[in-house]
């Protein structure tokens, strides 16, 4: 298919748009535990209710009493969201330039799996959020990746069909996924090797 008929550019956002620091996210975040960061956020993923979380059907202010419970700590719902958010880095990845490139000649959206209270940070921190018109979170739709319900989700929102749509992540799997329902995909790994993957597809950046 010629790449003249891409019409949406779909990013994730956590590791291709803006940087995971869990270390600084999970210090603080117990008190008494022995685990370290990378552990203690494991645990966090790994958690029965971490699906339900992702995907909207459990509150921010129910996640933090769930955390507190399990683990400790952070007395406040403020200190929770405060540290939770953390994990996000404030410089992002890329500069703004790519996506007003982008911009002019695509359809620009974000798909990604999240929760409310780092919905809420990002869409108030990162300037290069306005170039994205369309967001698609896991909170909001009630799936999350690899589910095709959120893919489809986004070529919706985006009008397109997925022969027409771009979708790049950093995690394979979720590139397959998108591939699978007829997407194009690249697998992010670093900022020089996306832009070569896009030139390399015929888009204009």
């Amino acid at each position: 298919m010629a790449a003249r008929k891409v019409r949406a550019v779909i990013f994730d956002i956590g590791r291709v748009l803006v940087r995971i620091d869990v270390a600084r996210a999970m210090k603080g975040m117990a008190s008494g535990l022995s685990l370290s960061a990378e552990e203690l956020w494991s645990a966090i993923e790994k958690d029965p209710r971490w699906t339900d979380w992702q995907e909207g059907r459990v509150s921010a202010r129910d996640w933090h009493l769930h955390m507190q419970r399990r683990f400790g700590g952070l007395a406040t719902f403020e200190e929770f969201t405060k540290k939770w958010n953390m994990v996000l880095d404030p410089e992002p990845i890329h500069g703004k330039e790519l996506f007003e490139k982008l911009s002019k000649k695509y359809r620009l959206a974000l798909l990604s799996n999240t929760d409310s209270i780092h919905v809420a940070y990002m869409e108030s921190r990162y300037d290069f959020f306005a170039y994205f018109p369309t967001r698609v979170y896991s909170c909001v739709v009630g799936a999350s990746k690899p589910s095709p319900i959120i893919y489809r989700e986004a070529l919706r929102a985006c009008r397109a069909r997925a022969e027409e749509a771009l979708y790049i992540d950093d995690v394979e799997g979720y590139v397959h996924a998108a591939r699978r329902l007829g997407m194009r995909g690249v697998h992010f790994r670093s900022p020089d090797q996306l832009r070569a993957d896009l030139q390399g597809l015929g888009l204009d950046v």
